[in-house]
């Protein structure tokens, strides 16, 4: 099926209690023949939602689908050995057949890293750090690193990733200071699903100034927009759902009417094609109930008129 000219992934449901591995093979089997771009993935380990693994499910995901691109918005990599992840991306990447988009995020005050025995001290030094870490073991044929926290020289890790130099980094972010380091060292930025609209329009201007500073070219660099959507001609409903959802996965119900889109197929539409207008090139769309007839609305009434 072909859609319009912006390319749409979808969230694969993560989140359901007890885990319902058939709703997740159903939704991954129908975004495949509905023509989504990519299926997409979050990160939190500790939770008292039922939040699935991101990257054994991205794996998962791969095995069940041929031509998905699979992305992860975002993997929290300072609670993570670098090198013990660049193994396994890797190897995701080349069961895949170079389908990986790898979103990565420096995470916030919720992200306790001392309970994976990581100090939150120098948190953006160790993040960059750690990107730099898994390039190099992607790109080198034997890696050799000299930093503040890695250090090592003449290690080899076989196979490389199928994609050259390596999968596509896209940067979860939303202040001056991280935006303009997603364009120093990403391919790609994504907003963030917890953020509004109107912070997205702003954002996607300060990375268009960044990438001018940089002297970079924009055509090389991903600029996308993780959407929670709610297609539905019963506004309140809608609403009301979407708070419910919110209350659970965030603790915090409010937070839905800030940042979600939703209400009837007019509304939705008119409301992404602001974000198109705003600069995204790409839109990660993420249904939070009714995930597969939700889906497939979005396949055939959307997609196409956007």
């Amino acid at each position: 099926m072909a859609h319009g000219k912006t390319p749409c992934g979808i969230a694969i449901p993560q989140t359901s209690d007890p885990v319902d591995v058939k709703l997740i093979r159903e939704f991954l089997a129908g975004a495949e023949r509905l023509g989504f771009e990519s299926a997409w993935v979050q990160e939190q380990i500790l939770s008292d939602s039922p939040i699935l693994e991101p990257v054994t499910l991205m794996t998962y995901a791969c095995a069940l689908t041929s031509k998905l691109r699979l992305g992860s918005a975002v993997l929290l990599t300072v609670i993570r050995n670098p090198v013990q992840l660049a193994k396994s991306l890797a190897t995701l990447d080349q069961l895949s057949q170079g389908r990986l988009t790898v979103g990565v995020g420096i995470g916030g005050a919720h992200v306790p890293e001392k309970v994976f025995g990581v100090s939150s001290d120098r948190r953006s030094r160790q993040f960059v750090e750690g990107l730099s870490v898994m390039k190099a073991l992607w790109t080198q044929p034997r890696a050799s690193f000299s930093g503040e926290f890695w250090r090592f020289e003449n290690v080899p890790m076989e196979p490389k990733p199928v994609q050259q130099p390596h999968p596509p980094l896209w940067f979860g972010a939303r202040e001056a200071i991280a935006l303009r380091r997603a364009v120093r060292h990403g391919d790609g930025w994504m907003g963030a699903g917890s953020s509004s609209s109107a912070d997205f329009v702003r954002q996607a201007a300060e990375i268009r100034r960044f990438l001018e500073e940089a002297q970079r070219d924009p055509a090389t660099f991903a600029i996308s927009k993780r959407v929670y959507i709610a297609i539905d001609q019963d506004h309140r409903r809608a609403e009301k759902r979407l708070r419910e959802w919110f209350g659970v996965r965030y603790k915090n119900a409010d937070m839905a009417g800030r940042v979600s889109i939703w209400g009837s197929l007019d509304e939705c539409i008119n409301k992404l094609g602001e974000l198109v207008d705003a600069g995204a090139q790409h839109l990660m769309l993420n249904p939070v109930f009714d995930e597969i007839e939700q889906m497939e609305l979005i396949a055939t009434e959307i997609l196409p008129r956007l």
